[in-house]
């Protein structure tokens, strides 16, 4: 049977992992139903595509493999490989008929995916109103990120036109056990290339961490309890702002979450004044044509939300003068780019501290400001439409709030999800991300 290792931030996702904090990216997309049936109709052709998915028959699994000094790091990690028993039915499941697909979700997106199986599930939530059903998707982190885990749903979707991903260059094979002298000067280069960065990167881990004001709302102690939240937002009123101002479309929504929980903070009576959360922002380093082959890849920036500030226009500029001066240092330097890390630890180290990490995060981050990209194409399952998709990140021990954006076709979808006892009112906050649109309009002028 042919496995293939994981990288090393997938093995760090599978290894900070826990019951009370699974570590799966899901995705809810809510579908126009044209009959009562449309919901088994759809379970029934998820269970039957992903049969014929290779990348959904993949299960992880530990490997103890004898040390190769070609590979020295690989001591102790874990592997892919197809799953011989593989039922599509454990894997997909229809639910009761439900009156708010938010609420399922949080129920479901708590649960942690069965680690000896296929590391996804597809969850079919049939409409009370018989005119629309949803479909969750989860995907374990170490499975896929955000464009791996949408080429896996894609696959089980009505087709589509997608552009296929560009062939990897074929590497020639290995010539033994120790490198090619001619490749030394390179190697070494490379070497201490690399040994400066993570010094850098982890020197700007140790000032942000320093620097720290916990904000109690979005760090309280973790429950293990989720809940979920969704808002739409008109993407031509987001170009309004930005032709208006200035700047990009991904300025504009992290600025509309940073007004979002200054209005939240100050209406549910913990007050916005000298607040600051830094927000991670996941960058994907990998282009959309190579999504198909395994693997993370990702650093990101780490940035302070304005939250403090009373203008929404001098929010927007301050988000933009601190993603631009992210973007200028490159991803691959700062704090945010703590992620880069992961490729410096063997996995052993990966696999022993995994725990120790999982509760540095608190440490490092206050909230997570994710972007997943979805294809300007209609999305169908049985014919039926998609009309919403919300992406929804994992919370990491010790942090109460992610926000995930995704653009599909003219509209924005925030997904929120949130430790459920330590955010209660989530909806208060998803209501603030709308108001603030408006608001930043209003400024805009005429």
């Amino acid at each position: 049977m042919t496995s293939d290792l994981l990288a090393p931030l997938d093995l760090a996702f599978w290894n900070i992992e826990s019951a009370e904090h699974p570590m799966h990216i899901g995705a809810l997309g809510v579908f126009s139903a044209d009959s009562p049936t449309a919901a088994a109709h759809a379970a029934d052709l998820l269970a039957a595509r992903a049969a014929a998915v290779p990348g959904l028959r993949m299960r992880i699994r530990d490997v103890w493999q004898p040390l190769d000094l070609r590979r020295p790091l690989a001591f102790g990690g874990a592997a892919r490989e197809a799953d011989p028993e593989f039922d599509p039915l454990h894997h997909v499941r229809l639910h009761a008929p439900t009156a708010d697909f938010h609420v399922d979700a949080g129920r479901l997106m708590e649960r942690p995916l069965k680690r000896g199986r296929p590391p996804w599930e597809a969850h079919v939530l049939p409409g009370a109103d018989g005119v629309s059903f949803a479909v969750l998707f989860k995907f374990h982190h170490a499975l896929a990120d955000g464009l791996r885990a949408l080429t896996l749903a894609a696959a089980v979707l009505d087709p589509m036109d997608m552009p296929p991903p560009r062939p990897r260059p074929v590497q020639p094979p290995s010539r033994g056990l120790l490198p090619d002298v001619r490749r030394l000067p390179g190697l070494l280069r490379g070497a201490l290339s690399d040994a400066g960065r993570a010094l850098d990167i982890g020197a700007s881990v140790a000032a942000s961490t320093l620097a720290m004001r916990p904000v109690p709302a979005l760090t309280a102690e973790s429950t293990g309890t989720r809940r979920t939240a969704g808002v739409v937002i008109d993407l031509d009123d987001v170009h309004r702002v930005r032709k208006t101002v200035g700047g990009t479309v991904n300025d504009v929504l992290i600025a509309v979450v940073a007004g979002a929980l200054r209005r939240w903070l100050d209406e549910r009576g913990d007050g916005s004044e000298g607040v600051a959360p830094r927000a991670l922002i996941p960058v994907s380093r990998r282009r959309p044509r190579t999504a198909h082959p395994q693997g993370n890849r990702l650093s990101g920036y780490l940035i302070r939300l304005p939250v403090d500030e009373p203008d929404p226009l001098g929010r927007l500029g301050a988000v933009r003068a601190a993603m631009d001066r992210n973007k200028d240092a490159g991803s691959h330097r700062g704090a945010g780019a703590v992620a880069l890390l992961a490729d410096h630890v063997p996995a052993l180290g990966h696999r022993l501290g995994g725990p120790l990490v999982s509760q540095a995060a608190r440490l490092w981050f206050d909230i997570l400001v994710t972007s997943v990209p979805l294809p300007s194409l209609g999305l169908k399952l049985g014919g039926n439409p998609v009309t919403e998709v919300y992406p929804l990140a994992p919370l990491a021990r010790g942090q109460s709030l992610a926000v995930a954006v995704s653009t599909y076709r003219g509209r924005v979808h925030y997904g929120l999800v949130a430790d459920a006892k330590a955010v209660p009112d989530l909806d208060l906050l998803a209501r603030a991300l709308a108001e603030e649109v408006e608001t930043l309009i209003e400024a805009c002028g005429p």
